[in-house]
């Protein structure tokens, strides 16, 4: 027994989904309330709800202590290359995630730190996943790790899931990650891999992984992937349930499920189709999704906090401070906007259940009017975000650089400026330079003076109007 009063055990916990309330629109089951539990460790998440993203372990910005003490979700997706490297020739190192004991017997845990009553649902893949240039294989995903890109064998994934020992496990599945879609040939083929991969997961033998399964189901047309879902409907859903679930990546395939497949229709539904506004999360929840993996990265809105707000950050806290926290780039600022976020959604996922539990049609009317109110889409960030990560981001074929350099040449971009004005040979005044003649302009800075350098023959110098120590420090 744990100190929160939970069992040890070698296995992960049971999990069991109850279907409360299923609103059915002509004739097919849409938006619906449900209840799924961790019977080992006691977890009840009462849907729909959702999950927090990590990145290499840890929800952004909060530590294991203030996870189990102020948010309000009860679980997190987590990604297996997180965790592992790419191997380096001649070396034999096993990843740490590997050899960590833990005295709960869910390693996955142990080495995250996260409470024993949270939920880990653990992938192959981030999402968003980086796409990998090499792409997958028969037998492997490509994976994007903190070393680079490696090719991850479906069998060594399966053995993983079996040692962490999380509580729910996805499969791998055979996507693109990219912006465009896939072709028809490319859609087959996908569906086909999956296929495969799926039937290698639930063989019997020593390994055979005891978490509870969510199925991928892919983002291409149903007509593309019905065997695949006639396998999982027919063959995994009566064999003792061997399938826990769905894990979807385009919601919008439900309807097909709903009509061809009913066997598929009492497991829950895990959206990893990350949505932008909370118009889109209204919008699978009334084609019947159950559960969101939400994305909590970069909080950049200074505006006020929500009035009466429970949350630990609108408690203890004023605007002021935290506005100051931001501005001095303490890690503290980002991580009471976080705390205040979860809430926040938290809170959302309740007034969608409690509308849901009234009827449907109160929770359409409620959608209605909730779309009437709130813009379509999010405002863009008008704060600085934190660095992006070079395991987590990873720039595009001609994509700039995510990250603005911290420094550089002194007046690199005054002489860069310069030399174009030069080559125009037009005599245009550019960044304080009048044509190549070096005559400088009367600039100024919101009413104060600054310092300007210009190219004169090649050669980069530096004059002042009226400098100032104050005013050249702020110019920097």
């Amino acid at each position: 027994m744990t100190n929160d009063g939970h069992e040890l055990a070698d296995e992960p916990a049971a999990m069991t989904f109850e279907l409360l309330k299923a609103a059915v629109r002509d004739g097919t089951t849409v938006a619906r309330l449900g209840r799924l539990a961790l019977t080992g460790c006691k977890s009840v998440v009462d849907t729909p709800n959702y999950f927090g993203l990590t990145s290499r372990g840890v929800v952004p910005h909060v530590t294991p202590d203030n996870v189990s003490k102020h948010l309000q979700t009860n679980g997190a997706y987590l990604a297996l290359e997180d965790f592992i490297e790419r191997p380096q020739q001649y070396s034999t190192r096993s990843p740490p995630i590997y050899e960590t004991p833990s005295a709960l017997g869910k390693p996955l845990h142990g080495f995250t730190a996260l409470p024993s009553s949270f939920i880990t649902v653990l992938g192959a893949r981030r999402l968003p996943a980086v796409p990998a240039p090499a792409g997958n294989t028969n037998h492997a995903v490509s994976i994007f790790t903190s070393t680079g890109f490696q090719v991850l064998p479906t069998k060594d994934y399966r053995n993983a899931v079996q040692v962490l020992k999380p509580d729910i496990a996805i499969p791998p599945a055979d996507l693109t990650h990219g912006p465009t879609t896939p072709t028809s040939k490319r859609a087959v083929k996908m569906a086909e891999r999956t296929d495969d991969w799926i039937k290698e997961w639930f063989v019997d033998d020593d390994t055979t992984p005891t978490a509870s399964t969510f199925a991928p189901v892919l983002p291409i047309p149903y007509s593309m992937q019905w065997e695949y879902l006639e396998r999982l409907s027919e063959d995994l859903t009566t064999d003792n349930r061997r399938l826990a679930g769905l894990a979807l990546y385009d919601a919008d395939i439900i309807p097909d499920l709903n009509h061809h497949l009913p066997n598929l229709l009492p497991l829950p539904r895990l959206s990893l189709a990350a949505p932008p506004t909370p118009h889109h999360i209204l919008r699978q929840i009334s084609l019947g999704v159950d559960l969101f993996a939400l994305p909590f990265i970069n909080a950049t809105d200074l505006s006020p906090f929500v009035q009466n707000c429970t949350c630990y950050a609108c408690t203890r806290h004023h605007r002021a401070f935290v506005h100051h926290l931001l501005s001095a780039h303490e890690m503290l600022g980002w991580t009471l906007l976080q705390l205040h976020n979860h809430a926040v959604v938290a809170a959302f996922f309740a007034g969608i259940r409690q509308t849901l539990a009234v009827s449907d049609d109160a929770f359409e009317a409620a959608r209605a009017q909730f779309h009437a109110v709130y813009e379509p889409e999010l405002p863009a960030g008008t704060g600085e975000r934190p660095r992006a990560r070079g395991y987590h981001f990873k720039s595009g074929a001609g994509e700039g650089k995510r990250n603005k350099p911290g420094w550089g040449k002194l007046g690199e971009e005054e002489e860069a400026a310069a030399v174009a004005g030069k080559a125009k040979g037009d005599g245009a005044a550019v960044d304080g330079v009048d044509g190549v003649d070096g005559k400088l302009q009367d600039l100024s800075l919101s009413g104060e003076e600054v310092k300007i350098e210009f190219l004169i023959s090649g050669t980069v110098t530096g004059e002042t109007i009226g400098v100032t120590e104050a005013a050249v420090e702020k110019d920097r």
